[in-house]
């Protein structure tokens, strides 16, 4: 029986009762992936781990001795994640001549404790800065939602994204400092959830921006989110319990999240919300001006996440590996060298004043609304082609998500439905730092409605 496409929640069903025996997946995930027509996807592969990893869950589920609802189950990892044995590329062949990784990174040893099987690393967008996914260096994924044109995946989870959409792993792992779990997700019709940062342990994950950068997965369901948010912070069982809709509170944050918006993707995440509100809901509108205060003080002292990236990588950029990255990667973090450290000093104290100033602002228990993106996935090749195109149309993607990690929000990004050329569209459901599990709650009961399923 063929198990491509399948939740992580459906194959652990078949799993635990011994009617899908972990090995025969393996087999059937690493045969799917070596055949897909699109082999962007991934950067490598690890067929001999992923092969000792499975037995290793079919005997113990024979001897039973199950791990838990993950052992067996496929994953794969974002190339920024180390996994003993392999090169971390991040993306960049500048990194491609470093040795092996000598150890797993502390979420990739968390789930493997769980019993997950991890089949290879996804592609990326070189050192984690683009929202769009192309990588000159390793091919770009092409997004599996498009069946007549080519489109972008996002980024920078790109390759993680399409792994899932495409049906070749039910999960794998995402980092998210401006967007970049939730982008794809969105592009690609998936579930995406980016925790609080420092939810999970950063040990042995590639940076770019430690002020920003957190985790998550790109999954199927909300469910499959909950199990491996559990896993990673080294639960024996997720601990979350579903949210009744019925008077949940939830506001439509007005301020830029609609500017230039497509009228399809608006139009889908209007009759979202409506389900939702029929559901039992309480919905209301409110502009924030603080948003608008983000994108100023951006304009005025320049991006957190370009000072950082900046500062990360000054040595390379002045070295031979600028000439070996992708030159948009490279004039981006150029930019950061105009960030004085009083600039970097006055952007943190306003941050940290912007998000005291928000919290204030939302009611308790309140959750926030917004669409995901104000566009569809747009075509590869123009974006390939024209420079100004490529800059322009990563602003605006990363426009709506980098609002949140700015706040350190946490967010789940859920399917509800289709805009232009008839692509998916995301609605963004986003809590206050540290909201996790009561996000997790409320998305849970959240995801059929906003669906479109009940």
């Amino acid at each position: 029986m063929e198990q491509k496409g399948k939740s992580i929640a459906s194959l652990a069903a078949s799993i635990q009762t011994g009617a899908l025996d972990p090995r025969d997946l393996i087999e059937e995930t690493l045969d799917a992936i070596g055949n897909y027509p699109d082999q962007a996807i991934f950067t490598c592969l690890t067929p001999e781990r992923a092969r000792t990893e499975a037995e290793a869950s079919s005997s113990r589920i024979r001897d039973g001795r199950c791990l838990g609802l993950l052992d067996g189950v496929p994953f794969a990892w974002k190339d920024l994640f180390d996994v003993e044995g392999v090169t971390t590329t991040a993306g960049s062949v500048a990194l491609a001549d470093q040795p092996p990784a000598t150890e797993d990174a502390d979420v990739v040893r968390s789930l493997a404790a769980a019993g997950m099987v991890s089949v290879g690393k996804t592609n990326m967008s070189e050192f984690a800065f683009s929202g769009l996914g192309l990588n000159p260096h390793y091919g770009t994924p092409r997004n599996p939602a498009s069946v007549n044109d080519d489109r972008i995946t996002g980024g920078s989870s790109s390759g993680s994204a399409a792994a899932v959409a495409a049906g070749l792993v039910p999960a794998a792992m995402g980092t998210d400092t401006g967007g970049s779990i939730r982008i794809p997700a969105a592009f690609n019709g998936i579930v995406g959830y980016k925790a609080t940062r420092g939810r999970y342990s950063m040990k042995g994950v590639y940076p770019l921006a430690t002020s920003l950068d957190s985790l998550g997965p790109l999954c199927r369901t909300v469910q499959d989110a909950v199990w491996i948010d559990a896993a990673m912070r080294n639960l024996t069982a997720p601990q979350i319990a579903r949210r009744s809709l019925v008077r949940q509170r939830f506001v439509i944050a007005d301020t830029v999240f609609f500017d230039s918006a497509e009228e399809g993707v608006v139009k889908v995440f209007e009759a979202a919300v409506e389900r939702l509100a029929r559901a039992g809901a309480v919905i209301r509108r409110q502009a924030f001006p603080v948003i608008s205060d983000i994108f100023a003080l951006m304009a005025e002292r320049g991006p957190l996440v370009t000072a950082e990236a900046f500062a990360l990588h000054k040595e390379r950029l002045s070295g031979p590996d600028a000439a070996r990255m992708d030159p948009r990667v490279v004039a981006r973090a150029r930019f950061g060298e105009r960030i004085t450290l009083p600039d970097y000093l006055h952007i943190l104290e306003r941050r940290q004043a912007m998000q005291a100033a928000f919290a204030a602002a939302l009611a308790p228990g309140e959750w926030v609304l917004t669409p995901t993106l104000p566009h569809v996935a747009p075509l590869i090749e123009p974006l390939r082609q024209d420079d100004d195109l490529f800059f322009a149309m990563n602003g605006k993607t990363l426009r709506n998500t980098l609002i949140g990690n700015f706040l350190d929000w946490c967010g789940v990004s859920l399917p509800c439905g289709f805009g232009d050329a008839g692509m998916p569209v995301g609605l963004l459901l986003s809590g206050l730092p540290n909201s996790d599990d009561d996000l997790l709650a409320t998305a849970l009961s959240a995801e059929a409605v906003v669906r479109g399923e009940r």
